[in-house]
């Protein structure tokens, strides 16, 4: 039964967290609000729903290590697995911005993690630094964005302005979704937790495998799908940008509801996969301006050994 409780959540993420996006883009559209403004809050949280949802849970139900896991294997999850399994299908070309902006925050809040866990708690005033910071971030974004009079694209969600969804309809999709999520967050994380009882396997390596793996998936399947398109207006800096959202919102805002403790695991482990892959990544975009075939298939195989070195 467990398992079909995992799945079932698994499926139920995925479907809510679409509907989310698109009905809050429709009413958005509706009342005129820019892409930009779309993309870094409606977009960004929606992407990373299934992620914060299912932390708080789990921070919520005693389960500290599925959401500290499910953060951090995401994060690993969206550069090393489904950037890497979609470069190694195309190609991707690296914006400046991604290398000058996106990746030293993300960097940086990696790297403010590891300092907030060395006392063994993610405490809620260092998930209040991560939540300003993230507001701060994005609000200078928005600041650049009107300087330089540019207009933002939203690679991950089309956006049409003769869209089919009517008023109505948006606020239908948004309620489905959020319901969704929280049932689906509920029933993964319940699936979960059984599995790992049953097995004797620990909570730790369910969140950075299973949980990780099934909050990725939206990420993963629309970049495979854009790559098999051909679309070459797939970004690096989404995924970047998804993971400075994990950390800063999704951490931030499951330490602020409650405090979560850290274990030995993490800090000895993890997070020195998370600050590696991100440092690989760096040169990799660095050559060329450009993520190619090889440069795919070496994160992509970076992830196959994190992962070999958990489950072993």
């Amino acid at each position: 039964m467990e398992y079909v409780l995992l799945i079932i959540g698994l499926i139920v993420l995925v479907v809510a967290g679409e509907l989310l996006v698109r009905g809050a883009v429709g009413m958005a559209l509706k009342f005129k609000i820019s892409p930009l403004v779309i993309g870094m809050t409606i977009v960004s949280f929606g992407t990373s729903a299934p992620e914060l949802l299912v932390s708080i849970r789990a921070a919520i139900d005693g389960h500290p290590e599925l959401a500290i896991g499910n953060v951090l294997g995401s994060n690993i999850a969206n550069i090393a697995l489904v950037l890497g399994l979609s470069t190694m299908l195309l190609p991707i070309t690296i914006k400046r911005t991604t290398k000058v902006l996106d990746w030293p925050i993300m960097f940086l809040a990696t790297l403010l993690f590891y300092v907030f866990a060395l006392n063994r708690n993610f405490d809620w005033w260092e998930g209040l630094i991560y939540v300003l910071g993230l507001i701060t971030f994005n609000i200078y974004l928005f600041w650049k964005s009107m300087r330089d009079n540019k207009s933002a694209l939203i690679d991950n969600v089309e956006i049409e302005e003769d869209s089919n969804l009517n008023l109505p309809k948006s606020l239908l999709f948004i309620l489905i979704g959020i319901v969704g999520l929280a049932y689906g967050a509920k029933w993964l994380l319940n699936g979960a937790v059984d599995i790992a009882t049953n097995f004797g396997v620990t909570e730790h390596v369910i969140g950075v495998t299973i949980l990780a793996f099934g909050t990725s998936i939206p990420e993963l399947i629309t970049s495979i799908m854009a790559a098999l398109k051909k679309q070459t207006d797939i970004s690096v800096g989404n995924l970047i940008g998804s993971n400075i959202f994990n950390l800063m919102a999704v951490l931030g805002i499951t330490s602020l509801i409650k405090e979560i403790p850290i274990s030995e695991q993490v800090i000895q482990n993890d997070v020195f996969w998370v600050l590696g892959i991100s440092l690989l990544l760096f040169p990799l975009m660095a050559f060329k301006n450009r993520i190619g075939r090889v440069s795919g298939a070496i994160l992509f195989a970076s992830y196959c050994l994190y992962i070999y070195f958990v489950v072993s």
